[in-house]
């Protein structure tokens, strides 16, 4: 009788660790290498913070002409996959918007900062985010005026009338080539650069019937040379094919960003 005792007890001595095993298994159940999840135990978060992330977004956003001209304007989402190292992939347009609004979400996306990876059980796992990427078109960034008065419409003071262009102003070469000139003839300002102080200063100007850019001011100033700096860009910048108004060129106020990036 205690012979037969010593064997059980021997048995289920021998069974309790496999048990043990058996049940710590499907507690903790080994992610797959490369299943994205929805929903995890420990989110991906934007490094340096969720705050941060927001201001990466609107100090690095540029809105383009072709959209300010359109009116374009809303908020674009983006999903994308945070990989276990963090970098961004597989970033696309859930619904999209407005094509030059949809394109610019995605560099910004793309172009961001890492994220921490999101963990699921105890291990790092890729995870897709969604992230709404807001376009607010400036006060006054569209405007329009004729130097003759047209009927029905609102005068502005100097006896002339604001009008909507039937084809706005737009930069000669197209918005690609405009930027591309902001950028290559780009003069960091010495104490900016020591700072280490970057983001977008908006300019205000005026688009003239010869094309030319006069009234240049800045709106989101950001100091430390930068405002100068965009003020001379714009000043020195080509010049525009003019608005338009019953087949007769207009002046046209116009609001952009010029980004400045270490």
């Amino acid at each position: 009788m205690r012979s037969s005792l010593r064997r059980l007890a021997f048995v289920a001595a021998l069974a309790l660790p496999a048990a043990a095993q058996a049940q710590q298994k499907l507690k903790y159940p080994k992610p797959q290498p490369d299943q994205i999840y929805d929903a995890v135990a420990q989110p991906a978060v934007p490094a340096g913070g969720v705050e941060a992330y927001a201001q990466y977004l609107a100090d690095n956003q540029r809105y383009p002409t072709a959209a300010l001209q359109r009116g374009a304007a809303g908020t674009v989402t983006v999903t994308f996959v945070v990989e276990k190292s963090g970098v961004v992939s597989e970033a696309v347009v859930a619904a999209p918007l407005d094509p030059e609004l949809d394109a610019e979400a995605l560099r910004l996306i793309k172009a961001g900062p890492k994220w921490t990876p999101a963990q699921h059980k105890g291990a790092k796992v890729r995870q897709r985010v969604t992230v709404p990427v807001t376009f607010q078109i400036p006060p006054d960034a569209d405007a329009a005026v004729a130097s003759a008065p047209a009927s029905g419409q609102p005068a502005a003071p100097g006896g002339t009338t604001v009008v909507a262009p039937d084809q706005p102003a737009r930069p000669v070469g197209g918005t690609d080539a405009f930027f591309e000139w902001i950028q290559k003839n780009q003069k960091y300002p010495v104490l900016a650069r020591q700072r280490k102080i970057e983001g977008r200063v908006m300019v205000e100007f005026m688009i003239q019937k010869d094309g030319s850019l006069t009234d240049v001011k800045v709106l989101k100033p950001l100091g430390s040379g930068l405002d100068q700096e965009a003020l001379r860009l714009i000043k020195a910048a080509p010049k525009w094919t003019p608005a338009t108004f019953q087949g007769q060129p207009i002046k046209q106020k116009m609001v952009l960003p010029v980004l400045f990036q270490l």
